[in-house]
C-alpha cells in the first residue's frame, strides 16, 4: 500500500503534503500528475492570451487554437497545405482546422489558393500581414518585455521546451499504444 503522504521536492521535510489520488500515489506519479495539471492550466492561459493579444490589434474574435493558426499560416511567409497545417500544430482534427480556417478566410485574414485535394493552400492576406505584425509587437511590449525582467529565464525556457517536445513525443507513442487497447 502507498503511503498517506508523498513529500515533494517543493515540501521541506516536515510540511509534506497529502498529493495522492487516484491519478497519483507514488512520487513519481505526483511529479507527473503535477506537470500535467500545469500543463493543463498553461495551456488555458496560452490560449486566453492568445484571444486577448489577437483581440488588441484586430475585431475578429478567435479562439487559441484559430489564433495559432492565422501564425502558422503567416510562418516563414510561404503557404500552406491543410496537411502541413495539421502537422505543424500537431492536430488531427481536420473538420475542425477547416471550419477555423473558413472563420480566418471570413476575417480577410487567409485567402484560399489553388483546387482540387493537393492544390490547396493557405496564406495570409495584406490584412492578414498587419494584424500578425501587429500581435508580434503587442506580444513583444507585453509578454517578452515580462519575461525578459526575469534572470536566467531564456535559459528556462529553452530547457521546458526541450523537455516539452521529449514529452509531446511520448504522449504520442503512449496514445498509440492505448488505442490498441480500446475496449469496443
Amino acid at each position: 500500500m502507498a503511503e498517506k503522504t508523498v513529500q515533494t521536492q517543493n515540501d521541506s521535510a516536515g510540511d509534506a503534503l497529502d498529493y495522492r489520488w487516484h491519478l497519483a500515489e507514488t512520487a513519481v506519479e505526483v511529479e507527473v500528475t503535477e506537470l500535467e495539471f500545469a500543463l493543463m492550466r498553461a495551456f488555458e492561459g496560452f490560449g486566453r492570451w492568445q484571444s486577448e493579444c489577437l483581440a488588441g490589434v484586430c475585431e475578429m474574435p478567435a479562439s487559441g487554437p484559430e489564433n495559432a493558426l492565422l501564425h502558422i499560416i503567416r510562418m516563414h511567409d510561404r503557404p500552406k497545405s491543410i496537411k502541413e497545417l495539421a502537422r505543424l500544430a500537431n492536430r488531427d482534427d481536420v473538420p475542425n482546422i477547416q471550419y477555423s480556417l473558413r472563420k480566418l478566410i471570413g476575417a480577410g485574414l487567409v485567402v484560399r489558393r489553388g483546387a482540387g485535394r493537393s492544390g490547396v493552400t493557405y496564406e495570409v492576406t495584406g490584412e492578414g500581414r498587419r494584424v500578425t505584425d501587429d500581435y508580434g509587437a503587442l506580444r513583444r511590449r507585453l509578454l517578452l518585455a515580462e519575461l525578459g525582467n526575469l534572470p536566467g529565464f531564456s535559459t528556462r525556457l529553452a530547457e521546458a521546451a526541450r523537455v516539452l517536445n521529449v514529452l509531446t513525443g511520448i504522449y504520442e507513442e503512449v496514445a498509440r499504444v492505448a488505442a490498441t487497447h480500446r475496449r469496443a
